[in-house]
């Protein structure tokens, strides 16, 4: 009679919620560039994965509102949000109350394909079971995100076991930011005009110092600040502390200072590890790596490697760390302005990301070093110098030395110089090294 009593009223409160989710148009939102992949009729569950507050179950209501659009039935299109303290006590075997209540309410969606957007679903123990039930049916769609202590983000996906394909939603963009801003672009950005060219450079600019989290975009400096400090403490208690259940809490925080107070260098555990060793702070070199590794799990940093096809030459060389938004950078900067040359390299290494490319350090023969060397999926190359003040001759040609050294063992690559400003560096550089503004590559398509 209890056990009846209960399942009622578990049942009217999702019934309410499959209800609103139908009746409730999707929010207004930025519209953010990542899109649903062709798959060519191969049926996947699309994992929307990332940091948190980077805008995970905002995409999934894009994907929504995208499938309403291209004439989907509203009643075909259900978001679920798992984040609702009545669902605190659902198990897996309450899940299948979500498809049974939505065909009773709405049974004319028998017949048609189904989407769910399950955001939160890793909150119900087991949960996979069910997802993996529901996708091998045939007659849903699914669309699932969300991290917490319980699973990352990124295991989502490694839960479908093959069923799934990662899409991974990073901070705003430098063209999102654009237009959560209202800023239109320049209608030919390879040639603006001098008035487009000034106004891109201020916004992009803006763009690097602020960072691309969407909640810190109508922040005051102080404020956004603060917030962002507040996302990595959360990633260091939700997603390090307790996921892992680590003890060293003393040893993460001066990991993850070291790491945002100075991105874009080269990181070394050893050196690390000793650093720690004369300020007598205990710690292990295993602790460090796992420690690492959790932090890249988790989306808040990421480690480069070398650019060599030698496994023991990549173990052994330091890997330069960039962090998942140039906003974090100027969050942990003690000096009065972040260092642009950092905030741009950072922006560019991310954009590389979005795009999917595999990317390394290049250390060239000569002892230069260029920042990124990137690879697409079809295997070409692209070698990248981000040079935040082309204006000063002797650092113009320290770079354009290290692109040209690195030519040597990369023949086949792209040679690009990428540069802050919208003005052409003096003197010239050799006609096979491109040099765009990184503001007119970034609107560039990929």
């Amino acid at each position: 009679m209890i056990f009846a009593f209960v399942n009622g009223i578990l049942s009217e409160i999702i019934s309410r919620k499959i209800r609103g989710s139908i009746e409730t148009p999707p929010p207004a939102m930025t519209r953010r560039d990542l899109a649903l992949p062709s798959l060519g009729g191969v049926r996947k569950a699309f994992c929307v994965i990332g940091m948190r507050r980077s805008g995970k179950s905002t995409f999934l209501h894009q994907c929504r509102a995208d499938l309403l659009h291209a004439g989907r039935a509203p009643e075909s299109l259900l978001y679920f949000d798992f984040e609702d303290e009545r669902l605190g006590d659902l198990a897996v075997s309450d899940l299948a109350l979500i498809p049974d209540l939505h065909a009773r309410l709405y049974p004319q969606t028998t017949a048609w394909p189904v989407a769910f957007f399950f955001d939160e679903i890793q909150r119900v123990p087991d949960w996979e079971r069910f997802a993996r039930r529901l996708h091998d049916s045939g007659r849903a769609e699914l669309f699932l995100s969300g991290s917490s202590a319980r699973l990352l983000s990124r295991e989502i996906a490694t839960a479908m076991r093959g069923r799934s394909w990662e899409l991974v939603v990073h901070p705003f963009s430098f063209p999102e930011f654009l237009r959560h801003h209202g800023v239109p672009f320049p209608g030919q950005p390879e040639v603006p005009t001098e008035a487009e060219a000034a106004l891109m450079d201020h916004h992009f600019l803006a763009w690097l110092q602020r960072g691309g989290f969407p909640e810190v975009q109508s922040l005051g400096p102080p404020e956004a600040r603060s917030l962002l400090q507040s996302y990595v403490d959360s990633v260091m208690l939700r997603d390090v502390i307790e996921r892992h259940r680590v003890t060293s809490v003393v040893v993460l925080r001066q990991l993850v200072r070291r790491l945002l107070s100075a991105p874009c260098g080269r990181f070394s555990v050893a050196k690390f590890h000793a650093d720690l060793k004369s300020r007598q702070i205990a710690s292990s070199r295993d602790t460090l790596h796992e420690l690492l590794a959790h932090l890249e799990d988790a989306f808040l940093v990421s480690a480069v490697p070398i650019a060599t096809e030698s496994e023991k030459q990549r173990q052994l060389n330091p890997r330069k760390i960039y962090p998942v938004d140039t906003g974090l950078i100027a969050a942990y900067d003690r000096s009065p302005r972040a260092n642009l040359g950092h905030l741009l390299e950072s922006a560019v290494f991310t954009e590389l990301q979005r795009r999917r490319m595999e990317v390394a350090w290049v250390h060239t023969p000569r002892g230069f070093e260029v920042d990124f060397l990137a690879r697409d999926p079809q295997g070409g190359e692209c070698l990248l110098q981000a040079c935040a003040d082309a204006d000063d001759p002797a650092t113009l040609a320290r770079e354009v030395r290290a692109l040209e050294d690195a030519a040597t063992v990369f023949p086949q690559a792209r040679k690009l110089l990428l540069i802050a400003h919208s003005r052409l560096p003096k003197p010239a550089v050799p006609p096979a090294i491109e040099v765009l503004t990184t503001w007119q590559w970034m609107v560039a398509p990929s």
